[in-house]
């Protein structure tokens, strides 16, 4: 492993590409996708400038330009281009809601959205296109890339030739992505990482993990989410490892196949979609990967056991992170990864944690380093930098004494029952333990008598709280956690990123409880 040095990671992103190609050889492929042609480094910095001085005609230096597209080549290749020309990627979840994807541009003073024919047709999202286009020109790449010309392409051969010649420079601090957070628990946010934010995070992850230049990364996790951008596309790329690009999480039979195909070594994903790929892949289609990357969500004990049951011990290394700090905090490793916890802590990363009544044995997280966000969005179109630098997670967590954490849930997921507080995370874990081929969430309403009372969501159909109080007997865990109130649904609302939908699962609880009223 590398050590981590803060002081070399301050880079401007497009400077941390031409590096890493020098490194590692400008011919070295570096990126492919499902269309199959890889591209190497020079092949990725010529694209970038082609495409990039189209872009340029009709966007200014440092605007943030709308980027709906999926994890793919041309993804890739728009970002980097977008950064070739100082403008300021702002990455759009097309799967958010027209109203979140209107919010987050009227937030972040996009003007321009880059999108494609193909994206758009595959996945119907005509009637997102027409609410942005009453906000922004939506620009296709395909219309765009049929205007490179030859004379565009000597341009982008000499550009290729003497790359820090022909960029536009830009500081380390200035933005290098906007993205949106989650919305898990409420309305997204719009976050702005510095271009130094998003190198310390690679150099950082690349110092905690010893990384093969050899290894393929697969990543089909989104490139608006910070999971799918830094750890499946700017790490890989930046380090010297190949990242193949797929465009959905979703296509559950057909990615183990690809990951045996491109010879993958690397795999991210979150809990939700790793179970599902496990269960639909021939044995031999995931027994080639050296690790998988879990974020996201917790990583179930089912799992677990599962892979290694299927697939041999390959290493399921969860992880811990937030957008905002871009986004890893904390990974567990190849050679120590620890069930239950989310890993040791990414070197630079420093923590203070503030105590929270009725929750001994943790504290609520805030951390510091050079991987946290310039600041919030403001609706001025300002930034709002952290308090001293410290952002505050929200989670509650408990940290070992050689930088090991156990997440014991978020601050907003306690419900206080009869003067006690219960975590939301455990009661849905005993759910997990009792069924754990079903997914089940857990949320707390008001209770006149108790405070508040827990309701477990489930998809298992035959659930009922009789064997839930039996296993909480049987580990020890207060009766408390028990909900005894259970809604049976068809499916428990996810986001895009395979994340827990907890507005959602807030509406369809609150529906059901006015029905039974």
């Amino acid at each position: 492993m590398a050590s981590f040095d803060s002081a070399a990671a301050q880079s401007a992103l497009f400077d941390a590409l031409v590096a890493a190609s020098r490194k590692h050889g400008s011919k070295k492929p570096i990126l492919e996708d499902q269309e199959r042609n890889p591209l190497s480094y020079l092949d990725l910095i010529r694209a970038a400038f082609a495409l990039g001085r189209k872009i340029s005609a009709f966007t200014k230096k440092g605007e943030r330009v709308g980027v709906m597209l999926p994890s793919s080549v041309g993804g890739v290749v728009t970002f980097f281009a977008l950064h070739a020309f100082g403008r300021v990627p702002t990455m759009l979840n097309f799967t958010a809601g027209i109203r979140n994807l209107k919010a987050a541009c009227e937030l972040a003073g996009v003007k321009t959205v880059l999108t494609s024919h193909r994206f758009v047709e595959q996945g119907k999202l005509h009637d997102l296109v027409d609410a942005l286009e009453t906000l922004t020109k939506v620009v296709y790449l395909e219309d765009v890339r049929r205007t490179i010309g030859f004379s565009d392409r000597l341009y982008a051969a000499a550009a290729g030739a003497f790359p820090l010649r022909f960029r536009i420079a830009t500081k380390p601090s200035e933005p290098g992505v906007i993205l949106f957070t989650s919305g898990s628990f409420g309305a997204p946010r719009g976050v702005v990482l510095s271009q130094a934010n998003l190198v310390s995070n690679a150099r950082q992850i690349a110092a905690h993990i010893a990384l093969d230049p050899s290894w393929v990364f697969f990543n089909p996790l989104p490139i608006f989410h910070c999971f799918g951008l830094t750890g499946g596309c700017l790490l890989p790329i930046l380090e010297g490892l190949k990242a193949f690009q797929y465009p959905s999480p979703l296509h559950i039979k057909q990615i183990p196949a690809l990951v045996k195909d491109t010879g993958a070594a690397v795999l991210f994903a979150t809990d939700t979609f790793l179970n599902q790929y496990a269960r639909s892949a021939e044995p031999d289609e995931l027994s080639g990967l050296t690790f998988v990357v879990c974020g996201a969500e917790k990583v179930r004990e089912e799992t677990h056991n599962l892979i290694a049951e299927k697939f041999g011990p390959i290493p399921i290394l969860e992880g811990y992170g937030a957008t905002e700090a871009s986004p890893v905090i904390a990974v567990n490793q190849p050679a120590d990864n620890r069930r239950g916890t989310v890993g040791a802590l990414l070197p630079g990363v420093e923590t203070r944690l503030e105590p929270v009544e009725g929750i001994p044995g943790g504290g609520r997280l805030l951390v510091r380093g050079p991987n946290i966000m310039s600041g919030y969005l403001t609706p001025g179109g300002g930034i709002e930098a952290p308090s001293g630098g410290w952002h505050d997670t929200g989670d509650v967590v408990a940290i070992s004494d050689d930088s090991w954490i156990r997440i014991l849930g978020r601050v907003k997921r306690f419900a206080k029952i009869g003067g006690e507080m219960v975590s939301l995370t455990a009661a849905e874990d005993l759910a997990a333990a009792v069924w754990p081929d079903c997914r089940h969430a857990v949320v707390a309403l008001p209770d006149p008598k108790k405070g508040e009372r827990l309701i477990l969501v489930t998809d298992r159909r035959d659930a009922e709280a009789a064997p839930l109080i039996a296993h909480a007997k049987m580990i020890g865990a207060p009766e408390l956690a028990v909900p005894r109130k259970i809604i049976r649904v068809q499916e428990i609302p996810v986001l895009g990123t395979g994340k827990t939908d907890y507005v959602a699962l807030q509406r369809i609880v609150d529906t059901e409880m006015q029905r039974a009223a």
